[in-house]
């Protein structure tokens, strides 16, 4: 019987979704004119990006392109969940109440469908998404087509006129031009015979070396820089990807996605390459799939290690600014800037090869994250970390003959609070805690609300009687509205807010039966470990 807190397939929620930086110029988000949607858009986590040197700077696609795939049936599972996962479709294409994003990081080689998803009762996890047609297979596509390009003003350029009037206006252009060049050789060539030196004209008290204000993009980017790394996994097939990860401790351990090591936990290889280029062989530590938080360390750690500071996400605000470094398409150390969009955003996420899916009440940031973002830093405007970029939400099919997902301004992070309370768990246990309630959520339910299960198992198996939900009262069919005073749209948004929590906590939860709100007081229970 299940203890857990999971799900049937998810509801499509009205705004929200739940539980995943070379030199190069700063990404802006890519704007992407409104393309004909899908019956239901789709969420992907940024697939990990190819190794470099061993794919194209752009060849990443997690799955080919395919056509969304068709609704799954419903099943049911349990909510905040914590058991062995069963396969379940590529996830939640697009938020209903939860965002599907794929994972920051960009797959080596492409990846199959998920099978359909089955019923599953309290003992599968975690729920698959609500199944919806995705915005790109696995990894996703390219976005849709590009809009009228914009004038410098931000308006619409004008109609081009005919050929003749563009001939004009070139010939015109040209004559100013050479009226224009002609009067200041003549200006030149005057000085000069008149001995008044040269016409070379340069920038006063020019420091030798510009420097930048601390406080600036640049001046926090090159104190966080040194202390992010590229991680290149691989498993004994060769099958793996390039994710990001950044320095913990001193003792040389590294905070990343679960998804961006996962396929070298069992005998693959596994690197983290420093943005001055040196490499060193590194080992899982521990992983913790349902929150999407891994923790890996260096073999033989150099001194001196920098960690990056920690951040207090529960105050970060809406319009805050935001930096996001890591390995977008293979390309390391790029650093790209945002503000934060939203805040508790409920995601549930998947890369597509699996029916695991993971769940977090996230971070919006409209900071350009693309495959190969996943397990890098989100920092605020003082250089602290405030979560772990994981997740971005595909634009769908089509664009340029499809391909990877990219950036559409729309990009998850996991809150660092709570990734600092898993990577403590990982360090100490090589094993993650998860809060649960002990009761099976129908993540198909047609309800504003998530809506324990009412058939699939037995009534002790669908809220068990001993669990934390059973000792304060709900049974099968009661719906779920508030949880700790946020409301709850669907099971993977209380699967994602139960997950904020740690086990021991009390908070007020709210549900309705045969129509009738009641609150009570429930204190969360545990369970270790993935299964």
């Amino acid at each position: 019987m299940s203890t857990e807190n999971e799900g049937t397939a998810a509801p499509t929620p009205p705004a929200a979704p739940p539980v995943p930086p070379v030199a190069a110029p700063v990404d802006a988000a890519p704007v992407a004119p409104a393309a004909p949607a899908p019956a239901e858009p789709v969420t992907q986590q940024l697939p990990p990006t190819p190794a470099p040197g061993t794919e194209p700077t752009q060849q990443l696609p997690h799955t080919p392109a395919a056509q969304p795939p068709a609704p799954q049936p419903p099943a049911t599972q349990p909510a905040a969940a914590v058991e062995p996962p069963a396969p379940a479709p590529v996830y939640a294409e697009n938020p209903v109440p939860p965002v599907t994003p794929a994972y920051a990081e960009t797959p080596a080689a492409p990846h199959a469908h998920a099978p359909a998803p089955q019923a599953m009762g309290a003992e599968g996890w975690p729920p698959p998404p609500p199944a919806a047609p995705a915005y790109g297979a696995g990894a996703g596509q390219g976005g849709g087509g590009w809009g009228v390009p914009l004038a410098t003003d931000g308006a619409p350029q004008p109609k081009r006129k005919g050929k003749g009037g563009m001939i004009a206006g070139v010939l015109a252009a040209a004559l100013l031009a050479g009226g224009v060049g002609g009067g200041v050789g003549y200006w030149a060539a005057d000085r000069s015979a008149n001995g008044s030196g040269s016409t070379t004209v340069s920038a006063g008290n020019t420091p030798k070396d510009l420097k930048r204000d601390p406080g600036s993009v640049a001046g926090l980017a090159a104190g966080a820089l040194p202390s992010v790394v590229t991680i290149e996994a691989s498993a004994g097939d060769g099958e793996g990807g390039t994710g990001t990860g950044f320095v913990y401790d001193q003792q040389g351990h590294i905070l990343t996605n679960n998804h961006v090591v996962a396929s070298a936990a069992n005998g693959g290889k596994l690197s983290a390459t420093f943005s001055d280029g040196k490499r060193y062989e590194a080992e899982v530590v521990g992983r913790a799939q349902g929150y999407d938080v891994a923790v890996i360390k260096l073999k033989n750690p150099p001194s001196g290690l920098k960690p990056l500071p920690l951040g207090d996400s529960d105050k970060v605000a809406v319009g805050d600014s935001t930096i996001a470094i890591g390995a977008p398409f293979g390309l390391s150390n790029t650093v790209t800037t945002g503000i934060v969009s939203a805040k508790n955003r409920p995601v549930a996420s998947g890369d597509g090869s699996s029916g695991k899916n993971s769940y977090m009440s996230a971070l919006q940031t409209d900071a350009s994250i693309n495959p190969g973002n996943s397990g890098g830093p989100l920092l605020d405007s003082r250089g602290a970390v405030i979560g772990i970029n994981s997740a971005i939400q595909s634009a769908g099919n089509g664009g340029f003959g499809g391909g990877q997902a990219g950036s559409i301004g729309l990009g998850f992070a996991i809150p660092v609070n709570q990734a600092k309370n898993v990577a403590e768990s990982l360090i100490k246990t090589g094993k993650p805690v998860y809060p649960v309630i002990s009761v099976s959520v129908d993540l198909a339910a047609k309800t504003d609300g998530a809506k324990i299960s009412e058939t699939g198992a037995s009534a002790n198996e669908l809220v068990d009687p001993n669990g934390p939900a059973g000792k304060a009262g709900l049974k099968p069919g009661d719906i779920i509205t508030e949880l700790g005073g946020k409301p709850i749209d669907s099971g993977p948004t209380l699967i994602s807010e139960i997950w904020t929590y740690k086990p021991g906590d009390t908070v007020k939860l709210t549900y309705l039966r045969g129509g009738k709100p009641t609150t009570v007081d429930i204190t969360l229970g545990s369970r270790v470990g993935d299964k």
